[in-house]
């Protein structure tokens, strides 16, 4: 299987890459797992909602050209559908029996996803209510796909 996670920005932080580094060498053992880091557009202050969907848009010509036709592509939005790690793990397994084995993640940029990547994407998850930095949604990601495969597995992983 092969896990892909497209997101808009390079990580800078140390302990961020670290992480990432980590979940990337813990997820070998299961499938083939990659980050994909598109270029971000700057936003200006106050920009209008024009300027931003401008943004966005960019953005989204970038994730849209990394994204293999075949892939399975689930966002990480909002209004997206919470699961917890028992479903998210269940859903991963499923897409697998099903013949999908390659999924690919997306993370917008900090204005949010173009409506051309929703409506490329198959599955809409969201992992809660709140704004998260996307340096560090990446990192929660990959632990979740993680705790998923050891479940999947039925190997232990604390709860």
């Amino acid at each position: 299987m092969r896990i892909s996670i497209v997101c808009v920005g390079k990580i800078k932080e140390k302990f961020y890459r670290d992480a990432l580094d980590e979940y990337a060498k813990r997820l070998s053992r299961y499938c083939k797992f990659e980050i994909i880091e598109v270029q971000d557009e700057q936003t200006p202050d106050r920009a209008c909602e024009t300027q931003e969907d401008k943004i966005r848009e960019k953005e989204a010509a970038r994730i849209l050209s990394r994204l293999r036709e075949d892939t399975y592509v689930c966002t990480l939005e909002i209004s997206g559908r919470m699961l917890d790690s028992v479903e998210l793990a269940d859903w991963i397994n499923q897409a697998a029996l099903c013949g999908k084995s390659d999924i690919t993640f997306v993370i917008g940029g900090s204005l949010g996803l173009h409506d051309s990547v929703t409506k490329r994407s198959d599955f809409h998850l969201s992992f809660s209510r709140m704004t998260f930095p996307h340096q560090l949604m990446r990192v929660i990601l990959s632990e979740q796909i993680y705790r998923s495969f050891r479940i999947i597995n039925g190997e232990p992983y604390h709860k």
